[in-house]
């Protein structure tokens, strides 16, 4: 063994030179804790560091060292603008699965591989999506704020909720974080259907007991819960509008832990206020946040987290090794393996 397999996260490279390790550009990492501190520190175990801020002070001295760039809840902005600064750069590095905030062909036409995280966030994700919608179904936060108020002097027995032993769980995107989601549904004693682009095995199926429906307007008409965890893409932009809702339940609320845009927002306000669904819990938006006037946020049917699906501190952990872990494979010439490379299709 010559020491020289792919440097990861098992191989300690605590006695690595600091001039010895590549270098990296991060958006600098700042929180109410030390956790962001934390994970700062793991990212300067493996590489030199090179703040986004002072690249834009010194771009001449700083751009041409920086080989990895390391993308985290969409920032730094990788636009083409900022490639033109790094003219060694070999990989960019991005927390989670999706990657409808970097321009793939752009990039890889540039020689620069992009490597995405997947599966590291499914577990913590596909829990908040649970989360969203037991709190939803139950009034949770409602009932919070009653047990809170100062006037409250006797248990309200208006507060009735939606209940989900038995009910039936409409999911749309079958992938690491809808199969989860189904898991843990099972557990409820749901009725699970769902649609994906591709049909899942049937051993896939039978183990978290889920039918597979090949339309949507079908899932939709039968759904009391409807799930969204498709990925962002050209062909789900949109997926949910006036038409999609128009054909749910009145008792029916709908879930998004996928992306805002998936979702006619427009329509959904609408569907809301007219009681052409119950309601919607949301951990995505389109922006994000909303703006402080959007109707959304004043509607009391719905529920809205600020994108914290993969906010656990073991999930951003794991987020930053892998990230790591790919960074350092892109870098190192000797490297046999490969990071985990988005190709664009």
């Amino acid at each position: 063994d010559d020491g020289r397999k792919c440097p990861g996260l098992i191989q300690d490279r605590s006695t690595v030179m600091e001039e010895e390790k590549p270098w990296a550009l991060v958006l600098e990492l700042k929180g109410e804790n030390d956790y962001f501190e934390e994970l700062s520190d793991i990212v300067k175990q493996h590489f030199q560091i090179i703040y986004y801020q002072e690249l834009l002070e010194n771009p001449v001295r700083h751009g041409p060292k920086i080989q990895a760039l390391f993308s985290w809840n969409f920032h730094p902005a990788v636009k083409p603008s900022l490639f033109r600064l790094l003219p060694s750069l070999k990989v960019v590095a991005s927390g989670g699965v999706g990657t409808d905030h970097l321009d793939v062909p752009l990039i890889n036409s540039l020689g620069v591989k992009v490597a995405n995280t997947p599966g590291v966030s499914s577990d913590s994700t596909a829990d908040l999506a649970m989360g969203l919608l037991l709190a939803s179904a139950r009034q949770i936060l409602e009932g919070h704020k009653i047990a809170l108020d100062p006037m409250t002097i006797h248990l309200p027995q208006t507060l009735i909720g939606t209940e989900v032993s038995g009910s039936t769980l409409g999911i749309i995107g079958m992938g690491d974080v809808g199969y989860k989601i189904a898991q843990r549904s099972k557990g409820f004693d749901m009725k699970i259907l769902y649609h994906n682009r591709t049909r899942r095995s049937e051993e896939d199926g039978r183990t978290v007991g889920a039918t597979y429906c090949e339309s949507l307007d079908d899932l939709l008409m039968c759904s009391d819960f409807v799930m969204l965890a498709v990925k962002l893409t050209p062909e789900t932009t949109g997926l949910i509008g006036h038409r999609e809702l128009s054909l749910m339940k009145p008792t029916a609320t709908l879930i998004n832990v996928s992306r805002g845009q998936v979702v006619d927002q427009d329509a959904l306000v609408e569907a809301l206020r007219s009681g052409t669904i119950c309601a919607a819990a949301l951990d995505v938006t389109y922006p994000e946040p909303l703006p402080r006037d959007h109707p959304l946020l004043g509607l009391p049917n719905v529920l809205i987290t600020p994108h914290i699906g993969v906010n656990t501190y073991n999930t951003k952990s794991r987020m930053v090794k892998k990230m790591i872990e790919n960074a350092l494979a892109a870098c190192n010439s000797h490297c046999q393996a490969l990071p985990k490379s988005v190709k664009q299709k």
